[in-house]
Parts: C-alpha cells; structure tokens; sequence
C-alpha cells in the first residue's frame, strides 16, 4: 500500500494501519499534515457536481442510494490480478465508478425559437408579396389585361432568379440556429425587419389604390412593379449583410476578461458591438480559451487562510494601557510575569511570521505527491498499452469472428491502470471533470486510432478548455450579464460589465484601441554604404 495515499473514511482499517506505520516513521508535524490533508480528502469527497439533487448535499453514509455515490477510495480496498500488474482491479468493482448524479434535464425553452419564427414568417411574406403581384390581376380582371409581350417575358425571368437568389441570401443570413437567448432585441435586426415590413406595407398600399382600384390594364407595368420590389428587398438584403456581418468585422476595442476565482486572464479585441453581443462573444471564446473551473484546487488556499486567521489573537487597548501602568509604577516584583507575558507575544509573532514557510512546504510536498503519482500513472499506462499490441498482434492469428472490439478491449485494460488514474486525479483534484464511461471512451478511441500513450495521458496531465468536458459545458451555459449602461448600447472605452454563473463570474473590462500614426522616412540606397581606404604599409 501506498503511504502517501489520500485517506477516506471508506477503508477504515486500511487507513488505521497506514497510520500506525507513520508514527513510527515521522514527527508530530508530519502527522499534523497528513491529519489536514486527509479532512480536506473527506471533504471533496462530498463535493458532487449535481446542483439541484438534495441527496448530493448528504455525506456518503447518510446518502438513501448509495450505489449512485462514486467511491472515491475504490482503488485502495481492491485488487484483480490481470496479465499486466498486480495492482489492478477487476471489472465487477469498476461498477460505482463515476456514476455522479447528474442534474434533470431541462425543458427547452419555446421562447429561444421565437426569433426564428418572426424571420421565418417575415421571409414567406417577402416571397409571397412579388408572386401575388403577379396573380391577383389574372384572376380579378384577366379580360381586360394586355398579352405579355416578349418584354414581359424577359421580366419573368429576371424575377424568377432574383426570387431564387433572394431566397438562398435570406436563407444563409438568417436561418441559423440560434447560438444564445439574448437579454434584449437585436437592434439592427428589429430595425431591418421594421424597414422591410415598411417596404411591403407600402408596396401593397400601392398596388391596392393605383392597380386595384383603376384595374390597369397594362400587364408589363405590373410585372415592372413586381420586379422594382424584388430589387428593393435585395438592397435590404445588402444593408443586413453590412449591418450584421461586416461592420463589427475592424476591432476598435480590446477587453479583458478575468475569471474571478482563480485569476485568469486572456484579451481579446472587438469591433464595434453592443454589450450584450460584445458578453456572447466573450462567451463562445471562454469555452476554447479558458481551462475548465475546478473548485476544488481553491480549497487548499481557503484552508491556509483559516488556518491564518486562527493563529491571530485580538488584543485590548484599555487592558494594554492599564497593563502599561501597572509595569510602571508597580513594584520590581512583578518583573517575572512582564517578562513570561514578553516571551508569549514574541512566540506568537514568530508562528504568524512562519506561515510563508508553511505554504513553501505544503506546496513543495503537493508538486512531490502529483510528480510521483504521474510517473506511476505513466509507467501504468506504458504497460496497459503494451499488452494491447501483444493482444493486438495474438487477435491476429484468429479467425475474423473472434476479433476483440476496440471496446471491449479498453474495458479489458482498463483496472490496470485505474487505480494510478484514480489517485492522480484526486491528487490534482479533477476526479469530478472525468468519469469512468468517459475514461473508456477516450481509451477505445485512442486504441481504434492507433494512438500513442502519452496522447491518451494528456487529457489527464494537463486541464484542458471547458469545451472538452461535456458535463462544464452543459452546467455553465446558463449566465447573467450584469452592467450598469442598457445592454442594448454600444461598447465604449472604460465599459465594464461582469458574466455571473453558478460558482463565479467573468469580469470584462473595454479599452479603445489606440489611433496608430505611421510616418514614413526615406533611405536613399547608396546612405548606407562605404568605401574602405586601405594604405600600402598596412600588413595584411
């Protein structure tokens, strides 16, 4: 067993044992230690992703199901012998492993489709209005109209394709799935939609007074009519593709965003955007830029602040004053107790003044525990991959039928390295970004692919984006944008507005970019060159 293990309340007697060997190999310090990092293991051990089950906030042993509760110490209290280590497990005892609850699915929401179903509506009418046009006369007064000529014709061409080319433009700009709810309205959308309902209200109070009414007779000009809306509703078309796609195109700002939590920081520039558009962005680059929140790393620092804090001692004024006053004008006996008091303080100072010593050691003492687990997990993997390329190369002698699927093969690996993956992730606190379903999926893949061991380990080694890990993305897609000017205004220098979720926020803050002035200076060709005037004497 290992001694550097994390404890949990799971294995009791493992854990007594473990203990006993310690006291007769380190100081009272050292128990001190392992005493705080063991509470601290005991603690996440509760931590569960679910945010909206009762149940996850139970302890373990007081949980109503706790075949759905993940055992955190399962790689500790189990052993399978397989082909490849003798510190494995077997597949019947992998059961509980990641079965995290997971929060109900939501309901969708109706209320997101509304957008698509105004432009869906607006753009039938946009396609309806030229052909009605076309068709309301033929059947009101067909009698009275004059025969198309050649003319006519070569406009119903014309309008055919510029329908079709009208239809395709609408369709790429604006049915698309929708990437957010929105706070507020889409300025430039609404207005471009008010502009088009515009045009079509009056389109079709001309058609109604000046065609209807007189019932004109004269067929081409309709279609004429039919044809200048078209043209009228692809210059819209134009000014929504400048509006929505190219105007914000040229960055005119740089923000900067700070996860609140941990600090961290990336920037990014923007054109000219409205806030809320300006905080959707800043969204769809936080999933691929930013690494994946883990709460659980701040546990270490809340620890050693508490820690900090309880060590502090809150001193009275008046009591320090009558203190004073009595050391003065009392007698000299009363000189051994002023100098214990001394003594006291001067202790106290020293322990406050080596708590930069104590985070140096907890942090070397961490950076030596993640360092030894990752060379196991390493040697661990190495070895599980060499016993598939040798099953590999025996599958190959058999018949096609008794061929091993690339799943089955990763479940059959699997508990020899479980155990080293299991502590390295508890020691680098990410057993809650990765379940066991996960792990296999991600190990069948990388044997289907032909891949490598260090590519498998390097979702493991080190955090990746939140994108990577379904269950962040699915659990932080729901924000609230907090600013004190209309989200619906345009972004400014000095603005700053923050993106709160469930465990933190994102704070961002704009700057305007700075005009940039480039001055030109000439250099002539020949200003730079030189002739070297050698004298005779000189000795080469």
């Amino acid at each position: 067993m290992d001694t550097d293990s994390i404890h949990s309340g799971y294995s009791h007697h493992s854990n007594r044992s473990r203990g006993s060997n310690k006291q007769s190999e380190r100081s009272s310090r050292d128990r001190h230690k392992s005493h705080s990092r063991d509470s601290s293991s005991r603690s996440d051990k509760n931590v569960t992703i679910s945010a909206s089950s009762a149940q996850a906030q139970l302890p373990a042993d007081q949980s109503s199901a706790p075949t759905d509760a993940q055992d955190d110490n399962w790689g500790e209290t189990t052993t399978a012998v397989t082909g490849t280590s003798d510190h494995s497990l077997s597949q019947e005892d992998l059961a509980g492993f990641g079965k995290d609850t997971e929060g109900p699915v939501e309901k969708l929401n109706c209320v997101r489709y509304i957008p698509l179903v105004l432009s869906l509506l607006l753009g039938l009418l946009v396609l309806v209005t030229p052909l009605c046009f076309l068709v309301l006369p033929q059947l009101l007064w067909p009698e009275r109209l004059h025969a198309c000529g050649t003319a006519c014709e070569g406009l119903f061409l014309s309008l055919a394709f510029k329908l079709l080319i009208l239809l395709l433009a609408g369709w790429a700009l604006f049915v698309r799935p929708t990437r957010a709810s929105l706070p507020r309205i889409a300025v430039f959308r609404a207005l471009l939609g008010l502009l088009t309902l515009l045009l079509l209200l009056s389109y079709w109070l001309f058609f109604g007074v000046r065609i209807m009414d007189s019932q004109d007779e004269n067929y081409q000009s309709i279609v004429q009519f039919a044809v200048s809306l078209v043209d009228a509703l692809l210059f819209i078309h134009y000014l929504a593709v400048v509006l929505l796609e190219i105007r914000h195109l040229q960055p005119c700002f740089s923000l900067c965003v700070v996860r609140s939590t941990d600090g961290e920081t990336h920037h990014y520039n923007l054109g000219q955007l409205s806030i809320q558009r300006a905080a959707l962005v800043i969204l769809e680059h936080y999933y691929k830029d930013f690494s994946v929140h883990n709460p659980a790393l701040l546990t270490a620092a809340k620890t050693r602040a508490a820690k900090h804090l309880a060590g502090l001692k809150v001193y009275n004024v008046d009591d320090f004053k009558a203190k004073l006053k009595s050391y003065l004008f009392d007698s000299a006996g009363s000189d051994g107790a002023t100098a214990q008091s001394r003594a006291k303080m001067a202790a106290a100072a020293r322990q406050r003044d080596t708590s930069h010593n104590e985070l140096y050691y907890e942090e070397a003492e961490h950076e030596r525990r993640v360092r030894k687990r990752r060379a196991r997990l390493v040697v661990a993997v190495e070895e599980a991959f060499t016993h598939v390329r040798r099953l590999q190369d025996e599958e190959k002698k058999k018949p096609p039928g008794d061929e091993m699927d690339p799943r089955e093969a990763a479940q059959a690996i699997f508990p020899s390295m479980a155990r080293a993956l299991q502590k390295y992730l508890r020691t680098t606190r990410q057993q809650h970004c990765h379940s066991m379903d996960s792990i296999q999926g991600h190990l069948a893949f990388c044997i289907t692919n032909n891949m490598t061991p260090k590519a498998f380990l390097e979702s493991y080694l080190q955090a990746g984006p939140t994108l990577q890990y379904s269950r962040e993305s699915s659990q932080s897609r729901y924000w609230t944008l907090v600013s004190e000017a209309s989200v619906t205004s345009p972004l400014r220098h000095g603005s700053d507005f923050q993106l709160k979720s469930s465990d933190f926020s994102l704070v961002v803050t704009s700057r305007a970019i700075p005009h940039l002035k480039l001055t030109e200076e000439y250099v002539h060709p020949k200003s730079h060159k030189f002739v070297l005037q050698l004298q005779s004497e000189t000795s080469v």
